[in-house]
């Protein structure tokens, strides 16, 4: 994460990244990569939901 005082510019970061990458792995035509970056938005996806939650305050990160 970026960490940047406002959490919701966070997380539409990372789904613009997510949206970026996507459009990348639909354009390459070797698997490889594209499975390198498929696997790249899975974490994005796992962080935005992560990140979604704490914003909303339904968990707390892990110290």
């Amino acid at each position: 994460m970026s960490g940047t005082q406002d959490p919701h510019e966070d997380i539409r970061r990372m789904r613009e990244e997510a949206r970026r990458l996507d459009a990348e792995a639909r354009r390459t035509d070797d698997p490889a990569e594209r499975d390198r970056l498929r696997e790249r938005i899975r974490r994005l996806e796992f962080e935005i939901a992560q990140e979604s939650m704490m914003a909303a305050g339904d968990i707390y990160p892990v110290e």
